[in-house]
């Protein structure tokens, strides 16, 4: 099949087969074909955003991963699984330095014991990138300490000491900052405890001032709804690259624009974002929790089977995004769409889902040579 033909034929041509949809298959499709249908990508992919952990779970995802042509993955793994997960997948994992979030002493592990842990990161696993996590919700957590405003904040004391220490180690920057604009419309209402969205920007540009290393900004800077937010950051802080990670989040407001402002954005900031996925994988995904406290506060697949689909879901929604002329409803149900309007949408809605058909040219860069030239090139000489 030739690269045109590929683009202009029906993601879903030839491929339901009747499963019984789930929220990360919502039409049923057999996901490894639709790999093979969609053909090597135009490059070998490097996913600069995911979470890889569990000996089992880790195997899953790299069978989706060889399906869809990613040979590269940044991992922000549990320090508990890191030995596991590299023992899986060698030298397709680099590993990116994040707190212990399942501690039971979770204000060590956000504080002192983070510290501690990034010489370990550093010297075991050759992290040369530690992840600053600052969403809003983390207020929810640091309310429980004695000064939340220095561990949640991402300008706070206690971020600041991190950094300190990463930069003493060689280390870059990543942050997560903001959340989806649905989010502040539903969960985030109350702005004395989250701040408003405009907020978390300007503690970033302090930080962003404050160390001068390249920072890896999540989610599209937090921001795929406003692409101008976006471009004036960026312009005004060229340290700053960003992911296209949180794919549910990505597929829905980043279909909402024009191509013309979706092109123009990817095409000014070519070179400094790179694709992400935010692939989450557990071995808990492997066998049925307690329906009563699920692990992660959701039960996201409870089989091998459920697994692939739950990581190849994501792979499939980008590269159907970035390289095809689908226009359709995505395959990902998204619950944001029933939170803000709980009457038209039920929690296996789908947002429209846009594709792009991005030049061969645009798609290497996306792919890969941005990774390389920016975050590959840090960790090469920084060890």
């Amino acid at each position: 099949m030739s690269g045109t033909d590929k683009r202009t034929t029906s993601p879903f041509g030839g491929t339901v087969d009747g499963r019984t949809p789930t929220p990360a298959n919502r039409f049923g499709v057999d996901y490894a074909a639709e790999a093979a249908r969609l053909g090597a990508p135009v490059r070998p992919i490097i996913d600069a955003h995911a979470h890889i952990n569990g000996a089992r779970a880790s195997a899953i995802w790299k069978q989706t991963a060889d399906a869809f042509g990613v040979v590269k993955v940044y991992s922000q793994t549990q320090l508990k699984d890191a030995s596991a997960v590299r023992g899986v997948l060698g030298d397709a994992v680099e590993f990116i330095a994040i707190p212990e979030y399942m501690s039971e002493d979770r204000e060590k592990s956000f504080t002192t014991g983070f510290v501690e842990n990034l010489e370990i990161w550093a010297d075991e696993y050759g992290a040369r990138c530690v992840k600053h996590w600052a969403a809003p919700r983390m207020w929810d957590v640091a309310n429980e300490f004695d000064d939340p405003y220095a561990i949640a904040a991402i300008d706070g004391a206690w971020r600041r000491r991190v950094a300190d220490r990463a930069a003493e180690l060689g280390m870059m920057m990543m942050a997560h900052i903001a959340d989806p604009d649905t989010w502040f419309a539903t969960k985030y209402t109350d702005a004395g405890v989250y701040g408003s969205k405009n907020e978390q920007y300007d503690r970033l540009e302090r930080m962003l001032e404050a160390y001068d290393m390249p920072w890896l900004i999540a989610h599209m800077l937090g921001s795929p709804e406003d692409l101008t937010r976006i471009a004036d950051i960026m312009r005004r802080h060229p340290k700053i690259i960003l992911d296209t990670s949180a794919t549910k989040w990505q597929v829905r407001e980043l279909s909402k624009h024009t191509n013309a402002e979706f092109v123009a954005l990817f095409t000014e900031f070519e070179g400094r974002i790179l694709f992400g996925s935010d692939i989450v994988s557990s071995d808990e995904h492997l066998r049925p929790s307690d329906p009563d406290s699920p692990r992660f506060g959701v039960q996201l697949a409870s089989s091998e089977a459920e697994a692939y689909d739950l990581y190849a879901s994501r792979y499939w929604a980008l590269r159907t995004m970035f390289e095809t002329d689908y226009e359709g409803e995505s395959n990902i149900a998204d619950p944001d769409l029933m939170m803000v309007e709980p009457d038209r949408y039920n929690a296996m809605s789908a947002p429209m889902l846009r594709g792009r058909t991005l030049p061969d040219e645009m798609l290497r860069v996306l792919y890969g040579d941005a990774a390389e030239a920016t975050m590959q090139a840090w960790f090469d000489s920084h060890r």
